[in-house]
């Protein structure tokens, strides 16, 4: 369990947005590993990743069965085997994507910051113009003008001009922008390996402790 730190709650979420980019085992990776961290999570998913999770994964993410949908999303492996994880959600709260009243979108309303796995080039352009369409992105506005925590995890490839200049516009914001690109040398040998990999990346920068990936320590030969 992270301590408390002054000015959180008890209960200060971490808010995990999930847009419309192919991607969606990352997503599902970070909230199983934020969970098992004892963080809690305000999740938004948006209407175009319920469309990616369901050519993705042949699941249904309905506002008004959350819990049940999520649960069996975040129960299955990236090779889409069910069962594959047991998971508690006792520390979710889940906020319709349409909601633009909900607490995420208020700066007065405590978190301890943002992560948006997958980002769509279309969910970065809508952050870096400020724009709020819907709550994940007035979400992520809310914590840049709040100085908050925002990790951006694009997955697309390849990027454009536009996308790029978007992309230092985030960094310039003060966001971190962690490409959904898996690395190899910590010895992946599974699809959930490389998964976990980027998953664990975006908790790097994010600052959450986890295990989902091991570490470079400086000696060769160690990811065979």
């Amino acid at each position: 369990m992270n301590p408390v730190k002054p000015g959180e709650t008890p209960r200060t979420p971490w808010i995990v947005g999930v847009s419309g980019a192919s991607g969606t085992p990352y997503a599902a990776a970070v909230l199983r590993a934020l969970l098992a961290a004892g963080e809690s999570v305000d999740l938004v998913v948006s209407r175009a990743s319920r469309l990616t999770l369901l050519d993705e994964t042949g699941l249904s993410f309905r506002d008004a069965h959350w819990q049940d949908d999520l649960r069996e999303w975040l129960s299955r492996g990236a090779d889409g085997k069910p069962g594959t994880f047991e998971v508690d959600l006792a520390g979710v709260r889940h906020w319709s994507a349409g909601d633009l009243a909900a607490g995420p979108s208020s700066g007065s309303y405590r978190t301890k910051g943002m992560l948006i796995v997958p980002a769509s080039t279309a969910c970065v352009a809508g952050v870096a113009l400020g724009l709020s369409k819907d709550l994940l992105q007035r979400a992520a506005s809310v914590t840049l003008k709040e100085r908050r925590t925002l990790v951006v995890s694009v997955r697309e490839t390849p990027l454009n001009g536009q996308t790029l200049r978007h992309l230092v516009a985030l960094d310039d914001l003060g966001a971190s922008v962690v490409p959904a690109s898996p690395g190899f040398y910590a010895g992946a040998t599974h699809i959930q390996d490389l998964v976990d990999f980027v998953a664990g990346r975006v908790l790097d920068a994010a600052g959450v402790e986890h295990d989902l990936y091991r570490r470079w320590n400086g000696e060769l030969g160690n990811g065979t």
